[in-house]
């Protein structure tokens, strides 16, 4: 029987699991600057967190979660999004009454959602996202949207756009939906059969809507920054003028809306111009949040936070021809022949990583030629070969493979003759 990975999901071999870790670790870096601090969540929660956190409303609760009764009969779901579970780990941790605030995490790692497999969009797809609790300031958002287009631009990417819009505060999202309620009530049976559902539990959510984006109702539709109150337009002129002061593009987009139900005031989208990159142009999204707290247990806090795709950054970066510094050669490679200087390079080997030293050395007992020929495919720098006669006169040889040149050293020396050549070590 042929066993194949489960639809929707992929292995990543090596050759390219050296550019995930590559980007991770930059965004990592990226995250230390600001300072955020990593937040590391289980990849499986109780369902009604996402219930109550997501959403009743969204697709991602109705039609894409993981959801099953472990042997005790609990309803568990494997984590299709990150916040939910930052927040409730910052309630059940009481996070909140440390004297630090706001409190800034990032977390990366797997999530779930079942849809429709497509280039950059997996069911199990690895997501790396933020989140600043306990501060309404707009500054923060805009450090947020900087540390969000950071992410991309760290790694060299030029083809980027953000777009900006106000969801408003809870009062402007009571006028506006009232307002797209009249708007599209007339066109109900026009609409998709989520749509006619999402009008009565979150109109504002037809926006989005990818079945029914062409429908005429859609261009006339009632703007949510015709409603914003007073005190959500000024604060969404505050989120542009410090995007103004560190020089940070942006467009506005009256119809940019977030696929969650937690969102208020600041939303925002990256997007890649590049071309070729494919028909969905989103690389990352995210926005500010009242009340997701409060939902799972916590007092009354807000919150701003996005998240990106690993795998759609990685596929921006293809469709810009920009490849990452990634060394995938090896430091050393030992060849032995015979059988006392075999045992002497098991020995010396491990010496050598344990000086900190990338080393490998033949398990297949091939001869010398063949020895060196693996050397070569695996890009190792320098070849020290170590044979019965060296063993007995104390020396080893060593080669710098881009030279060719060759020199005797000291086995005795060769550690730190090595840590010399590679990491500058005395």
């Amino acid at each position: 029987m042929s066993m194949n990975a489960p639809r929707g999901t992929q292995d990543i071999l090596p050759g390219t699991s050296e550019k995930w870790q590559y980007v991770e670790r930059q965004l990592a870096d990226l995250c230390r600057r600001y300072n955020y601090k990593e937040i590391r969540t289980p990849i499986f929660e109780h369902t009604e967190l996402f219930q109550r956190g997501v959403g009743d409303s969204t697709d991602i609760v109705q039609k894409e979660m993981y959801t099953f009764e472990d042997r005790g009969g609990r309803s568990v779901t494997l984590r299709p999004e990150g916040t939910a579970s930052v927040v409730r780990s910052y309630v059940q941790n009481k996070v909140y009454g440390l004297p630090n605030q706001p409190t800034k995490y990032f977390y990366m790692g797997p999530m779930f959602r079942y849809e429709r497999p497509q280039q950059g969009r997996q069911r199990q797809f690895v997501q790396f996202g933020i989140e600043a609790l306990g501060s309404d300031d707009p500054a923060i958002d805009a450090e947020v949207l900087a540390l969000a287009l950071g992410s991309y631009e760290e790694l060299g990417l030029k083809s980027l756009k953000l777009v900006l819009n106000s969801l408003g505060d809870k009062e402007s999202r009571e006028a506006h939906r009232d307002a797209l309620v009249r708007h599209f009530d007339p066109h109900r049976e026009e609409l998709c059969a989520d749509c006619q559902v999402r009008l009565d539990q979150n109109p504002l959510r037809v926006l989005d809507c990818k079945k029914d984006r062409e429908h005429p109702a859609m261009s006339t539709a009632p703007s949510i920054l015709d409603y914003l109150n007073d005190y959500s337009e000024d604060y969404f002129e505050e989120v542009k003028k410090y995007l103004d002061e560190m020089g940070i593009a942006y467009e506005i987009d009256p119809n940019l809306v977030r696929g969650l139900d937690y969102y208020n005031h600041t939303a925002f989208e990256i997007m890649s111009e590049a071309e070729g990159f494919g028909a969905i142009t989103t690389l990352s999204g995210g926005g500010r949040y009242t009340g997701l707290v409060q939902e799972v247990g916590g007092p009354e806090t807000s919150g701003i936070g996005f998240a990106m795709s690993i795998e759609r950054l990685l596929m921006a970066l293809e469709a810009e021809g920009i490849e990452l510094p990634i060394d995938e050669g090896l430091d050393t490679y030992v060849v032995a022949l015979g059988e006392e200087a075999e045992k002497a390079a098991v020995r010396l080997t491990y010496q050598l990583r344990q000086a900190g030293i990338q080393v490998d050395k033949d398990y297949l007992g091939k001869k010398m030629k063949a020895q060196f020929k693996a050397a070569d495919r695996i890009g190792a720098k320098y070849v020290l070969v170590l044979g019965d006669q060296e063993l007995e006169n104390n020396v080893i040889n060593v080669k710098t493979m881009a030279t060719g040149d060759q020199q005797e050293v000291a086995l005795d020396e060769i550690v730190d003759f090595m840590k010399k050549q590679l990491i500058g070590g005395e």
